[in-house]
């Protein structure tokens, strides 16, 4: 065999691997190909789109007929409303828990007070928050005559379908957790106004101002706390939109004596 005859051959055999080449990719790219359309076309329901597979042409199905989803059999009304139903037809609120009222019960309401509550009402319930303090506006003192008088259930709702500029905390916190709040709110109510012969035996009740002399704190500190006159209000207070037990309004307001100044007068 001559140079010339074994180059034809090798030029052969090269045509033939790459035509056998040319014929695996194509084969492989139909293969991957295939598979790809596969996953696109799987039968599958997408969301808020028909299919042929029901008669009714909907791809989205409603429930099936006397049947409750797992976790969501709602027996309880109140303890998922917080309201009953009364005898004249109207839904009442009642002064009453859904459970025991056990000290792990307070223990996580005055958790989640402190987490949620806290920001708007204070630690003590008061209405005089950080953010109050900060411009927003004032929110209820839970410590008045008005919020004592209010039944327990009052509070879940309240947390559940929010009140004036308060939100609801339906989010944030589960019934059980919003039962637990609301009792440790009037755990709060008890402690800021409880006369000393409710106070268990063996317990020592000190007077504020004694706390306030024995730990060198001014005289102020035993007194009803007030909006510092250092707090911005978001808006000039006015007068006839308090409602019982709210801060009172910031007399020194800045913003009220600019609009006042800006509308000619002293601002005062």
């Amino acid at each position: 065999m001559n140079y010339r005859e074994q180059g034809a051959g090798n030029r052969e055999q090269k045509n033939r691997a790459r035509l056998l080449g040319f014929a695996g990719g194509c084969a492989l790219l139909a293969l991957l190909a295939g598979c790809r359309q596969d996953m696109h076309n799987q039968p599958k329901i997408i969301p808020q789109r028909g299919s042929d597979f029901f008669a009714d042409g909907r791809g989205a199905r409603p429930q099936v007929l006397n049947t409750v989803a797992r976790g969501q059999l709602h027996e309880d009304s109140y303890f998922y409303t917080g309201v009953v139903q009364g005898s004249n037809g109207y839904r009442e609120e009642k002064d009453q828990l859904p459970f025991p009222a056990t000290l792990e019960v307070l223990e996580r309401g005055h958790e989640r007070f402190n987490i949620y509550c806290t920001p708007c009402h204070s630690r003590v319930g008061n209405g005089l928050g950080e953010i109050v303090q900060r411009g927003y506006k004032p929110a209820a003192n839970l410590n008045d005559q008005v919020r004592r008088a209010q039944p327990l259930s009052h509070y879940f709702y309240v947390m559940t379908h929010g009140y004036g500029a308060m939100p609801d905390y339906a989010a944030q916190l589960p019934p059980e957790d919003r039962w637990a709040v609301a009792a440790y709110i009037r755990a709060l109510q008890l402690s800021q106004a409880a006369p000393e012969s409710a106070v268990p035996a063996g317990v020592q009740v000190q007077n504020l101002r004694d706390v306030a002399g024995q730990n060198n704190l001014p005289a102020s500190f035993a007194q009803p706390w007030s909006l510092p006159q250092t707090a911005v209000q978001a808006y000039p207070p006015v007068a006839s939109e308090g409602m019982p037990g709210m801060a009172p309004a910031n007399p020194a307001d800045p913003v009220q004596i600019n609009r006042g100044k800006q509308a000619g007068g002293t601002g005062k």
